[in-house]
């Protein structure tokens, strides 16, 4: 998988969370390894991403944690504008 091609991935899939703003970096320092661990199957698909780790959440570290927000900020961060 390219390291890159994840990144982008992530950085188009993980909206910020409530009251702070992540850059593209910040996103995929945080959660890159995580998409990798976790998810890897489901790049460069943006949408099932998305919902791996939605699924995996209890898995990710606590830095990806912090992107996604806790489950009740999530649904309010998942739309994401193409």
């Amino acid at each position: 998988m390219n390291v890159a091609m994840a990144g982008l991935a992530l950085a188009m899939v993980a909206g910020p969370r409530a009251g702070h703003a992540f850059t593209e970096d910040d996103q995929r320092r945080l959660c890159t390894g995580d998409v990798f661990r976790l998810c890897s199957s489901e790049i460069p698909d943006r949408e099932r991403i998305i919902a791996c780790m939605v699924r995996q959440r209890a898995s990710l570290s606590d830095g990806c944690r912090s992107v996604f927000g806790r489950p009740s900020e999530r649904s309010a961060s998942a739309t994401v504008t193409r």
